[in-house]
């Protein structure tokens, strides 16, 4: 493997990319970047150097979440060591900041470079997080240099499971919500360590196929904490939990469509508190559903009088929830 190096000429680039891709790939002009400041000047073919290290840059990632799946992520950039081969994925200084609401709660969130890279440090032993370093560029931008991972997301591949919600309930939510408790523990060892994810959602889950295990990705947002610590990062917990437990989200305009005798029986109440056009007391659209799994997902219900505070208490009630659920599958724990 070629050791790293503080500068290199463009001929030196030239080589290692015809090294990498063969010569007739070389691109006839790009940039060498050192200063990443702007990333709307770092393009297709631009080769970025950061420790050392040359990255042969390429495509943009894409937004996942929201029906703007297509929307380019203009600071994240999918690249090519050139001195190992290996993809990476580069995450550029991006500082934005905005409100959100959950219930009558207003929560300022926003991104934080050196916290992502902070967490980075944290989790680099824990197999449900991905990985990665970060460097400091020659303008002192915090980059951050990810390890890219191998696999669909975690919502695409539960949503392929069973023929229906009866069939994927009976048959393979218990695996399921193995792999959800699993991922919750993983959250609970950022809380232990004073660290928050920041921005909890299903498309920040992938099931990494070589190593057979979901990871926790994009942790660079933080947020002001009010009342509680960690409580955007539950409610985040909890609209997954609804998710999956529904086999995707069950949303109100839907049933009044399509099912509206199903429709007719809800209450304000019964609504997710994060999303108004999304049933959280799924039990009134699925009975099957055990009344201990029921109750973890009405804490983040517009009816809750009770919120979870911590992880732990939430996995309480999720082990309560589990053994339910052994029960119903006619299975061992």
């Amino acid at each position: 493997m070629a050791q790293p190096v503080e500068t290199l000429e463009e001929s030196e680039v030239r080589d290692l990319i015809a090294g990498h891709a063969g010569a007739e790939r070389v691109p006839p002009r790009f940039k060498i970047i050192t200063d990443t400041s702007d990333f709307f000047r770092v393009e297709y073919n631009d080769v970025v150097i950061l420790g050392g290290i040359p990255y042969w840059v390429k495509r943009y990632e894409k937004e996942g979440r929201f029906g703007i799946d297509d929307e380019p992520k203009y600071w994240v950039r999918r690249a090519i060591e050139l001195t190992t081969g290996a993809t990476k994925i580069l995450k550029l200084v991006f500082h934005e900041q905005f409100e959100t609401m959950v219930g009558e709660v207003e929560i300022t969130c926003f991104r934080s470079p050196k916290k992502e890279a902070r967490v980075l440090d944290l989790v680099a032993g824990h197999k449900n997080f991905m990985h990665g370093r970060w460097v400091l560029d020659a303008a002192g931008n915090n980059v951050r240099i990810l390890e890219f991972i191998h696999g669909p997301r975690f919502d695409d591949v539960v949503t392929g499971y069973g023929t229906d919600h009866h069939d994927y309930f009976h048959r393979y939510f218990l695996q399921v919500l193995d792999q959800y408790i699993e991922l919750v523990l993983a959250i609970k060892f950022l809380h232990d360590h004073g660290e928050k994810h920041g921005d909890i959602r299903r498309d920040h889950i992938l099931w990494d196929v070589d190593a057979q295990e979901n990871r926790w990705i994009d942790f660079d947002y933080n947020y002001l904490p009010g009342e509680s610590l960690f409580g955007f990062d539950l409610q985040g917990l909890g609209n997954l939990l609804i998710f999956l437990t529904g086999r995707g989200d069950v949303l109100v305009p839907d049933l009044y469509r399509n099912q509206r005798e199903l429709f007719d029986r809800l209450w304000g109440e019964d609504l997710s508190i994060a999303y108004k056009n999304r049933v959280a007391n799924l039990k009134k659209i699925y009975p099957y559903i055990p009344d201990s799994l029921n109750r973890v997902l009405l804490h983040f219900s517009f009816g809750a009088n009770i919120f979870y505070e911590t992880t732990a208490q939430m996995l309480d009630d999720l082990a309560k929830a589990r053994a339910d659920m052994v029960s119903l599958s006619g299975r061992q724990a």
